[in-house]
């Protein structure tokens, strides 16, 4: 491959990664034309793109970047799957694809500069919260004690609002209350 289209490919790696911090690594390897064209539509559903990669080439575009973990796992046909709102998604995705292509190979996944290996890294990536869980996880820590102390303090004054709406409603009626 002559040096100019080596640089032509390393500029379109660089669009297309260049502020990328996150991917996963796979090879489909062993995956029959129909079955890759299946799983590159069903995530490109979830607008998760698949790229074909020169291990080489993305390797140099990569260095100094988010991706430049994966260079250890760049052996063999690799292709880098992204997009989606985040990796965590992606990992998910192709969890969920594995079951039914037993033949596609999960290498790794890269989150915020940490390498998750093979594929028992991406299922454990898989298993992390999406940005939007991480929230809403937040979210009901903190209001978890305010809703405790509303309880504590409700509690009390509920019996005793009950308990008046009792005596006003004997009054109503007409009957005595009882001394106690």
């Amino acid at each position: 491959m002559s040096k100019p289209v080596k640089g032509m490919i390393m500029e379109a790696y660089k669009e297309r990664f260049g502020d990328a911090t996150d991917a996963t690594l796979i090879s489909l390897r062993g995956i029959s034309a129909n079955d890759n064209n299946a799983i590159r539509g069903s995530l490109a559903e979830k607008e998760i793109r698949v790229t074909i990669v020169r291990n080489k080439l993305f390797g140099k575009v990569a260095e100094g970047s988010g991706l430049e973990a994966l260079g250890s796992l760049m052996t063999g046909a690799n292709a880098l799957v992204y997009g989606a709102e985040s990796v965590v998604e992606v990992a998910r995705e192709l969890v969920e694809l594995l079951k039914a292509y037993p033949d596609l190979e999960l290498k790794g996944a890269v989150l915020d500069g940490d390498l998750y290996e093979g594929e028992a890294g991406v299922e454990r990536l898989s298993k992390f919260p999406t940005r939007e869980e991480a929230i809403a996880q937040d979210v009901t820590l903190i209001l978890g004690p305010a809703r405790k102390l509303m309880g504590a303090i409700k509690g009390p004054g509920g019996g005793v609002a009950g308990l008046i709406k009792a005596i006003e409603e004997k009054l109503e009626k007409g009957e005595t209350i009882a001394k106690a």
